[in-house]
C-alpha cells in the first residue's frame, strides 16, 4: 500500500501539467490569429511601421570555371547551323584513352588517314611530275604559297635550291656546245667514209691505268691466258655408262634393233588414222640430276629416247640429234665443242670445234649427205663441218646475233634458221638466200609436209608454209600458254589433228589444229616444260621432259 502512493501522486501531477500546456497552447493560437489578421485592421494613428526587403530568388552556386558554350561532337560531319571558329576548333573534352598511340589518336576521315579535297591544274601537275622525275624535286602541293621557298619543295631540296626551283618547262643554262666529229669524206668511197662512226675532234685514243689498275689488269690477262691454254689442250673427258644388263640378246641383237612383240608395227611409215588426247601419266624416266634441255626419238621407229641434260660434269649439253639411220648422234655442249658418239657403244668418235659455244646441231637429212652436219653459233653465223675430214666446209653468215635453231624444209634444199636478232632466215643450201621475218622465234621449228610451226616468244605459236614462198598463215595462230624467255619445243600429232607445247608454268599444251583452240592442259613438270614429242607410231602417247630433271610418258 505503501509503494502504490508515489505512482497515484505522480499520475496527478501529470494531470496538473496536461492541463497548463492545453492553456498555452489555445494562447498561442490565438496569437497567431491576430497576426495573419493584423493587415485587414486600420493602422493605428501615432503609430510609425517600418519594411522588410524580401529577397524571393532562390541560391545558385555559380561556377566560373565552367564553359557555358555550344559544344560540338568531333565525330559529325554535317551541323544544322553555322557554328563559329572557336567552337569548330575547340578542344576536346572527356577521358583520354591511354592506350591510344598519336597516329592512332590523330582525325582520319579514311583507313590510311586524312584526305582533304585539292583541285591541281593539269598543267601545273605534268609539270611538276616531270620536273619530279628529271631533277628530282617538285612544290608541295600541301604549301600555298606563289613563292619559292626552301620548305615549299619536296624530294631533293638542295637540288631545288641550287636551281632556283627551275621546271622541265623552263629555259635553265645553256646548253654546252655540241662535241664535233671528224668530218668522214664522201660516202662513194668506201674506204675512207666513217659515217656515224667517226671520233669526235677532243676524243682521247689511250687511256694509261694507273700502277695499281695496271696490276690488276696483268693478273686477270695471265688468268685468261691460263684458262684459255686450258681448253685449248685437250678437251673434258669423255664417259660412257651402260644401264643394261646385256648389250646384245640371245640372237646377238643389240638394243638399237627395233622390237616387233609391242603390239604396233614400229617399222611403218605410215602414221596413224586417228589420233586422240593423252589423259594421264604412265610412266617417269629418271636419271637426271639437272634440267633436261632436249629430247630426240630413235629415227623411224621411236622405240628408243635419246635425252641431253644440264648435269654433266663440265658444261651443260644444248643440243642433240641422230643421223638418219641412229647408228651416230651429234651433241652440241657449252664446253665449246660438237661430239659425234656412237648409239650403240657410246663412245666418242669425232670433236669438232672453232671455239665457240654451239647453240644448236642438225645432220643434214639427204642419204647422200649424212657425212655433213650444220650448227648454230654463239658468234651469229651457221658452220659446215665434214665428219669425214672434220674441217669446216661452209660457213653462212648473215645474222646479226646467235643462231638458235636450224630446221631442213622443202625436201631438204634449203633450211630455216632462227636467233636472237629476232629473224627467221631461209637459206638454200650451199648457197645463201634470205629472208627475214621480224618476230622473236627462239624454240626449234616442228615441220611436216607443208607447214613450219614457230615458237615465238610473244606466247604464240605461228605457222608458215614450208613450199616455196615462206608465207605466214594468218589463220593459223595458237595462243593461250607462257613461254616469253624459255625455246619451248613444238610438235604435231601424227595425223596433223593437233599441236602440242610445253610452257614456263611446266605445263602440256595441246591445241586443236583446223580450230586453233586450245583443247587440253596437263600439268607435267613442277619447272619449264622444254619439250613435248608425240610418238609417230602412236594415237595419243606424248613425250615431255623439263627443268625439274624428270622426263614422262602421257597416254
Amino acid at each position: 500500500m505503501s509503494a502504490a502512493v508515489p505512482f497515484l501522486v505522480s499520475y496527478g501531477s501529470g494531470s496538473d501539467s496536461d492541463s497548463e500546456n492545453e492553456t498555452e497552447s489555445n494562447t498561442s493560437v490565438e496569437k497567431v490569429d491576430s497576426d495573419a489578421m493584423a493587415h485587414l485592421k486600420p493602422l493605428q494613428s501615432g503609430q510609425t511601421m517600418s519594411l522588410a526587403v524580401l529577397n524571393s530568388a532562390p541560391e545558385v552556386a555559380v561556377k566560373e570555371a565552367v564553359e557555358s558554350g555550344t559544344h560540338l561532337d568531333p565525330s559529325l560531319k554535317e551541323v544544322a547551323y553555322n557554328p563559329t571558329y572557336e567552337t569548330m576548333f575547340a578542344p576536346e573534352f572527356g577521358p583520354m584513352n591511354p592506350f591510344k598511340t598519336q597516329q592512332m589518336a590523330a582525325p582520319r576521315n579514311m583507313l590510311s588517314g586524312y584526305v582533304e579535297p585539292a583541285h591541281v591544274n593539269d598543267f601545273m601537275f605534268e609539270q611538276q611530275r616531270r620536273t619530279f622525275s628529271t631533277y628530282g624535286y617538285a612544290l608541295d602541293p600541301s604549301v600555298d604559297t606563289h613563292q619559292a621557298f626552301s620548305n615549299s619543295y619536296i624530294g631533293a631540296v638542295d637540288e631545288a635550291e641550287k636551281n632556283k626551283g627551275l621546271t622541265v618547262f623552263e629555259s635553265g643554262h645553256k646548253k654546252s656546245e655540241k662535241r664535233k666529229k671528224v668530218k668522214g669524206g664522201d660516202a662513194g668511197e668506201i674506204d675512207t667514209f666513217l659515217g656515224p662512226w667517226a671520233k669526235y675532234v677532243d676524243e682521247k685514243d689511250v687511256a694509261k691505268p694507273s700502277e695499281e689498275e695496271q696490276k690488276e689488269l696483268d693478273e686477270i690477262t695471265a688468268k685468261r691466258q691460263k684458262k684459255g691454254r686450258n681448253e685449248d689442250e685437250a678437251p673434258a673427258e669423255e664417259k660412257t655408262i651402260l644401264h643394261v644388263k646385256d648389250m646384245y640378246d640371245y640372237q646377238g641383237r643389240s638394243y638399237l634393233h627395233v622390237p616387233q612383240d609391242v603390239g604396233i608395227n614400229l617399222r611403218s611409215a605410215d602414221s596413224p588414222d586417228k589420233c586422240y588426247l593423252p589423259k594421264k601419266q604412265i610412266h617417269i624416266w629418271s636419271g637426271h640430276t639437272k634440267g633436261v634441255s632436249a629430247i630426240r626419238l630413235f629415227p623411224c621407229s621411236g622405240h628408243l629416247l635419246l635425252s641431253s641434260s644440264m648435269d654433266c660434269h663440265s658444261k651443260a649439253v644444248r643440243d642433240i640429234c641422230f643421223n638418219n639411220s641412229g647408228t651416230q648422234f651429234l651433241s652440241a655442249a657449252y664446253d665449246r665443242y660438237l661430239k659425234l658418239w656412237d648409239s650403240e657403244t657410246g663412245q666418242c668418235i669425232s670433236r669438232f670445234t672453232n671455239r665457240k659455244v654451239p647453240y644448236c646441231v642438225k645432220f643434214n637429212p639427204d642419204e647422200d649427205k649424212q657425212s655433213l652436219f650444220v650448227a648454230g653459233m654463239s658468234d651469229k653465223k651457221i658452220v659446215q663441218w665434214d665428219i669425214r675430214t672434220g674441217e669446216v666446209v661452209q660457213e653462212y653468215d648473215r645474222h646479226l646475233g646467235a643462231v638458235n635453231t636450224i630446221t631442213f624444209v622443202d625436201e631438204n634444199r634449203r633450211f630455216v634458221s632462227t636467233s636472237d636478232d629476232k629473224s627467221l632466215r631461209v637459206w638454200e643450201c650451199n648457197l645463201y638466200y634470205v629472208t627475214a621475218v621480224l618476230k622473236y622465234y627462239v624454240a626449234p621449228p616442228e615441220i611436216c609436209s607443208k607447214w613450219l610451226a614457230c615458237q615465238s616468244m610473244d606466247n604464240q605459236i605461228l605457222i608458215f608454209g614450208a613450199q616455196n614462198r615462206f608465207r605466214l598463215n594468218k589463220k593459223k595462230v595458237f595462243k593461250g600458254h607462257m613461254v616469253a624467255g624459255y625455246a619451248c619445243q613444238v610438235d604435231f600429232s601424227p595425223d596433223m589433228s593437233y599441236v602440242v607445247s610445253g610452257d614456263a608454268d611446266g605445263k602440256l599444251n595441246i591445241w586443236d589444229w583446223k580450230t586453233t583452240k586450245l583443247y587440253h592442259r596437263i600439268k607435267a613438270h613442277d619447272k619449264v616444260c622444254i619439250s613435248a614429242l608425240w610418238h609417230p607410231h602412236e594415237t595419243s602417247k606424248v613425250i615431255t621432259c623439263g627443268w625439274d630433271g624428270q622426263i614422262k610418258l602421257w597416254d
